[in-house]
């Protein structure tokens, strides 16, 4: 039963890495055509709207360590399973980010050096933001992204709509 859990864990964080950066890497600024921040954001929540009804009910769809932890630290999750479901979201992050470099790379002019969807402060952030700045806003985000996962995955809130409040909340992140 943990095997399913795991693959599941690795399918699904596959999909959210190539899906999310995906959309970043390929489509985010494409002439003409490209979808933008907005298209990368919507990317990244449909992303996890598509795995939390693909495989909700068999790993609780975390993708994440953050989501992993979180659930474990609030009671949700037993702590016995955070490392392996780390260890399989880590696997399924690589995998995704592998197919997304050969499909990348196979651009003429493709450099890696161009960041590769990765962002970061100071001059590796859009807005110059400080390492600080960036540290308060991915804990506030971080902690609002798992108050909305307990409160839409609890057994008194509406049934089957967890999947739309948490990938919608993470379009709200990005």
């Amino acid at each position: 039963m943990n095997a399913k859990k795991y693959a599941a864990e690795v399918i699904g964080t596959f999909w959210l890495t190539f899906a999310g950066c995906g959309s970043a890497v390929l489509a985010a600024a494409f002439p003409q055509v490209g979808i933008g921040l907005l298209g990368v954001s919507f990317a990244f929540g449909l992303s996890v709207v598509t795995m939390a009804f693909a495989i909700g009910h068999v790993s609780g769809c975390h993708l994440n360590p953050a989501v992993t932890v979180g659930l474990a630290a609030g009671g949700r999750f037993p702590g016995g399973q955070v490392i392996p479901y780390i260890i399989a979201q880590v696997v399924g992050a690589i995998l995704g980010a592998a197919l997304l470099y050969v499909i990348a790379s196979g651009k003429a002019g493709f450099d890696l050096a161009g960041g590769f969807a990765s962002n970061g402060y100071a001059d590796h952030s859009p807005g110059k933001y400080s390492l600080l700045v960036c540290f308060v806003s991915e804990v506030a985000m971080t902690a609002m992204f798992l108050f909305i996962i307990m409160g839409a995955t609890h057994g008194k809130a509406p049934a089957g709509f967890a999947p739309l409040a948490i990938g919608l909340a993470l379009v709200m992140i990005h």
